[in-house]
């Protein structure tokens, strides 16, 4: 098939430039309505995993990193050739190359589950021409509702019980529109806010947010949400609306805790929501701690396991998933973070609570060699295309390539 490319005009205002090529030294969230507009993003800053690339990948934005000295040299119409990982200055045409057999085919990854950032992704997949057997469920963090939705989480909590409950219910309709796209046998999965410190800054107005020397290690996750006042209220609210708009669909629709280190962190959090016992509720996988304490979170109740591999790695290897001068210590396959993985996976057999491990296409069928996982999970871009790339090829007509001038490419 032809090598994928995106071509552009270099968009350098910030703002939403319809199918531009958003040119920035790093990803803020505050940049989320320029990204979204974008056919791509050039930056100079950020690792293959940070929080913004991870939301690109999910939208299937391709993201490009230079040299901070090159920045300067894009303007005007850019080609950006991802299978050179370089940018080429005008609208070169790339060449052709034969098509790739993937090793690993959605049957093979048992339950998926496809990560998305929007309405829009579930309607992506599920409009293939062939069906994924074996999707039965989405994955959204409450973070990304709040950014497709126009929703700064801590000015509405911070601003009072009121606001807190209308901060609820607006994330309420969000949950209920999107699963208004399941198909039957599907469901949806919220992960509840993980908001850092760093990326709170850029998209709070109203109230000030605490400097943190480490934002990844500091106040977000589980043990923001047992301290974050008005958070109980919002999500009371948050399930109010689904149970009153979805009726008896509500059940469609799930919740799981992120950045947990143990059991009683979980069962603090359940009691503080108020959660009913019949309530399901999943734990989201990333720490060391939370590896050691799978089989505790097993016995008190979680419905099911989601290993957040991008995290996880991190955290073991010592080496910041956003910052891209350590990307070669940032190891997926590490023996180290395997083995965190098959102990969740073991964890979870033994206890009978369903494992989704995450995998990137290209770690994909590394892992499923090597974990028993009962499901996996995906970012539904990379899991549209590999589902058209298993499915039966079409010839491709080749394509000629003209004078080109690349510059910059990833390590």
């Amino acid at each position: 098939m032809p090598v994928p490319t995106v071509r552009g005009t270099c968009n350098r205002t910030g703002e939403p430039v319809e199918g531009s090529v958003l040119v920035v030294e790093s990803l803020v969230p505050g940049m989320y309505e320029a990204l979204v507009a974008s056919s791509a993003v050039i930056c100079a800053k950020g690792g293959k995993t940070g929080h913004m690339q991870s939301l690109c990948r999910l939208r299937g934005i391709p993201v490009m990193r230079v040299a901070a000295a090159e920045l300067d040299d894009l303007v005007g119409e850019v080609t950006v050739r991802l299978d050179r990982q370089s940018v080429v200055l005008g609208g070169a045409v790339p060449q052709a190359r034969a098509a790739e057999s993937p090793v690993t085919a959605p049957a093979d990854l048992g339950s998926i589950c496809a990560v998305i950032a929007a309405t829009s992704d579930v309607r992506s997949v599920n409009a293939l021409d062939q069906r994924v057997e074996g999707l039965d469920t989405f994955f959204i963090r409450e973070e990304f509702l709040c950014l497709t939705a126009g929703l700064s989480p801590l000015d509405s909590l911070r601003a009072g019980p009121d606001r807190a409950e209308r901060y609820g219910a607006a994330l309420g309709a969000e949950l209920c529109a999107i699963a208004g796209q399941l198909l039957p046998g599907q469901r949806l999965v919220m992960r509840l806010l993980d908001l850092r410190s760093d990326d709170a800054a850029h998209i709070t107005r109203d109230v000030g947010v605490d400097r943190e020397p480490n934002p990844e290690l500091g106040l977000h996750g589980a043990r923001w949400l047992l301290d974050e006042e008005h958070y109980p209220r919002a999500f009371r609210a948050l399930r109010a609306h689904v149970r009153e708009h979805l009726g008896a669909a509500a059940g469609q629709v799930d919740f799981a805790v992120p950045f947990i280190n143990d059991q009683d962190e979980y069962l603090l959090l359940r009691q503080r929501l108020d959660l009913p016992e019949d309530l399901p509720l999943a734990v989201f996988v990333e720490t060391p701690a939370a590896v050691h304490a799978a089989g505790a979170f097993c016995a008190a109740g979680a419905s099911e396991l989601f290993v957040g591999t991008k995290d996880l790695t991190q955290f073991y290897l010592a080496a910041d998933r956003g910052n891209h001068l350590v990307a070669s210590s940032y190891r997926m396959r590490h023996p180290a973070v395997l083995a965190a993985l098959r102990d969740v996976v073991d964890a979870g057999r033994a206890a009978g609570t369903p494992v989704h491990v995450f995998a990137l296409a290209v770690d994909l069928d590394h892992y499923v060699r090597r974990l028993p996982a009962d499901g996996f999970m995906m970012c539904a871009a990379e899991l549209r295309q590999l589902a058209r790339r298993s499915a039966p090829p079409t010839a491709h007509r080749p394509l000629d390539t003209g004078p080109q001038s690349a510059i910059g490419a990833w390590n």
